[in-house]
């Protein structure tokens, strides 16, 4: 008898897309769901009565407190598409899953999307703390409803989460480092760029800054790195005033670290033929990061694995619904470093799957 592995091994998709298409819950293209019908057609598929109603004796509903992203940073696309890929496989389970975005740059929407989610009284929670004293308030409230909560992407020290998935965001920083002092010159000095936002409220950011600087003083080299802020990487003028008028009075750095996947808006800011005198080396695959790779205007990205992070996170909070496995602590994917020549061939099951669901 056909099965729905058999069905998506045909139609060159996930089983969870199968599964989306039998039970019409949508989230996938037009053309793969017609495409998927022609072969359950074929086959005279039908949906097995017992296994349903198997499947829908245990309900649980996992709740997700991640930003929104936009046209103009799509890092958090890739997150959500995980979680939408593990949604969709372990729905068959009993698994239901909720998503809540909040606008990264405001804490009251952060706050507004948690009360919501605490109101549909979830199984489990999965959490990016972006602010750290709402997170705090946040917490109280989900302990005192006795839910387990798991965060995701940013690691804070501290709360009793059962689990964290991310990058370790203080060894991608050292390695950064070692990429940039590489093959560089004695008397070289190096640039961080971060912006107001990101050293805040994003301890993933601090991390990267920490272990970057901790690369240069266990070589014991005397020239620290030079620290730059900036107010806003989506103000272009401003930003490019600030970064050009930083590395014209300071002609010896040769190097510029972005500890957030922003390092497109750096490129954008210095004239071409001034850009070919840095190494610059930022994080993370998004489409604009890439283009600057395969230009070869940044040396290096360093991938968190954004696409399993959000997948993983669901995985195993499903694993601990129904199977009431306990996750490790700390769930740290690999540290990817992309260059020109690796970067397409980087994270290929997260670009079928989001084609399945354009």
């Amino acid at each position: 008898m056909i099965t729905i592995k058999d069905i998506a091994k045909e139609a060159q998709v996930s089983e969870g897309t199968v599964d989306r298409v039998l039970h019409n819950r949508g989230g996938v293209s037009k053309r793969t769901e017609a495409k998927i019908k022609d072969i359950l057609k074929k086959h005279n598929y039908s949906i097995n009565p017992v296994a349903s109603a198997l499947a829908s004796k245990n309900k649980y509903t996992i709740a997700v407190l991640i930003p929104e992203h936009s046209d103009s940073d799509i890092f958090w696309k890739s997150p959500y598409m995980g979680i939408l890929k593990a949604s969709n496989e372990f729905n068959s389970f009993g698994i239901q899953v909720t998503v809540y975005r909040f606008d990264q740059y405001d804490s009251s929407s952060y706050t507004s999307k948690f009360k919501s989610m605490l109101q549909s009284n979830p199984s489990m929670a999965l959490i990016v703390p972006l602010f750290i004293n709402e997170t705090k308030f946040m917490i109280t409230e989900l302990e005192d409803s006795n839910i387990p909560y798991v965060f995701m992407n940013i690691d804070l020290e501290g709360f009793n989460n059962i689990a964290f998935t991310g990058q370790d965001a203080y060894t991608a920083g050292y390695i950064a480092a070692k990429l940039m002092h590489s093959g560089g010159q004695s008397d070289a000095k190096y640039l961080i760029v971060y912006s107001e936002h990101n050293l805040t409220v994003n301890n993933t950011v601090l991390r990267r800054i920490k272990g970057f600087k901790d690369y240069f003083e266990s070589q014991e080299l005397y020239d620290a790195p030079l620290s730059l802020r900036v107010d806003d990487f989506s103000h272009m003028d401003a930003t490019a005033d600030t970064v050009n008028t930083f590395l014209s009075d300071h002609p010896s750095i040769h190097g510029i670290f972005v500890p957030s996947s922003r390092i497109n808006r750096i490129v954008d800011c210095i004239d071409p033929l001034v850009l070919k005198k840095y190494k610059l080396i930022g994080f993370d695959n998004t489409p604009p990061n890439i283009a600057c790779l395969e230009n070869e205007t940044v040396s290096f990205l360093i991938s968190q694995k954004p696409f399993d992070q959000g997948y993983e996170s669901i995985q195993l909070m499903a694993d601990y619904l129904i199977k009431k496995k306990i996750p490790h602590g700390k769930i740290y994917l690999p540290i990817d470093i992309l260059t020109k020549e690796n970067v397409r061939y980087n994270d290929r099951n997260a670009l079928q799957f989001e084609v399945e669901h354009l």
